[in-house]
């Protein structure tokens, strides 16, 4: 890849991630429609993941740093331990919901990603993610954050297994499996994006360790390092896109463009 393939690659990650339309989906096509090897750039995608990844956690900042105090609160001072009880609770759903698609990326991903990375599959994938989003369109349950019950994150959890396929989005499956559960739109998109990090940073330490067996990184520092940029700035301002449409029950206008994007790839691929 050079300079400028992986901005632009970069800016399809940012964009891509934290909407509900497969970030893993869209660089598989584009690999598909180009023949490029971005697809099998396995630098690149930790690089652009980790870029994505700084910039969901500068936004979600103070809600980790206020739930690692209170869960260890918790477990050293009695005398806070009421106070900080469902910043507590919260950690162990982002644990319990983080579990079976943990389980399932050791056992299948590789699997997953060897079988199932065909353009039709893709296809159909991104239809399946359409439908999803339409059917929640209207939903907006009463749940807040201290309402989720070990019940939900375990639903949730194993729908979010059903992302670890190209082309079915994470943060669409989980805001489905939120909205479903009954939470409301903000307490969706904050569960949603908590249960992104146990995830996110599961991938990037494995990807890690085959990115430093590669060895050949130097020469590549300043393509990676504008990868990197480009993704975090364009993730950013992606999310408060989401985040947007969510509060506003837009999450339909994302359900159109992956059927959209599902009958296109079905007729380019016939």
């Amino acid at each position: 890849m050079n300079l400028i393939e992986d901005i632009i690659f970069g800016i399809i990650q940012g964009i891509t991630e934290p909407l509900p339309i497969s970030s893993s989906g869209h660089l598989v096509l584009l690999k598909n429609i180009f023949n490029t090897n971005i697809g099998n750039d396995l630098n690149f995608e930790i690089i652009a993941n980790f870029g994505s990844f700084l910039a969901i956690l500068i936004i979600f900042w103070k809600d980790i740093m206020k739930l690692i105090t209170s869960f260890f609160t918790y477990l050293t001072n009695k005398k806070k331990k009421k106070e900080c009880k469902a910043d507590f609770k919260y950690c162990w759903l982002i644990v319990i919901g983080s579990i079976p698609v943990g389980i399932a990326g050791i056992l299948l991903k590789d699997k997953i990603e060897n079988i199932l990375t065909g353009p039709k599959i893709l296809g159909i994938a991104f239809l399946i993610t359409a439908t999803a989003l339409f059917l929640v369109r209207k939903a907006n349950g009463k749940k807040e954050d201290k309402d989720i019950t070990y019940k939900d994150a375990i639903i949730i959890g194993f729908l979010q297994m059903i992302a670890l396929f190209p082309g079915i989005s994470r943060s669409g499956t989980v805001l489905v499996g939120c909205l479903l559960c009954g939470l409301s739109r903000k307490s969706s998109l904050k569960y949603t994006f908590m249960l992104y990090f146990p995830v996110s940073v599961a991938s990037m330490g494995l990807g890690l360790l085959d990115l430093l067996e590669a060895g050949n990184i130097s020469q590549l520092i300043i393509p990676y390092i504008a990868g990197l940029s480009a993704s975090a700035i364009v993730t950013y301002f992606s999310y408060q896109w989401l985040s947007n449409w969510v509060q506003k029950g837009k999450l339909w206008k994302f359900s159109i463009y992956c059927f959209l994007l599902g009958i296109f790839v079905l007729f380019y691929f016939r």
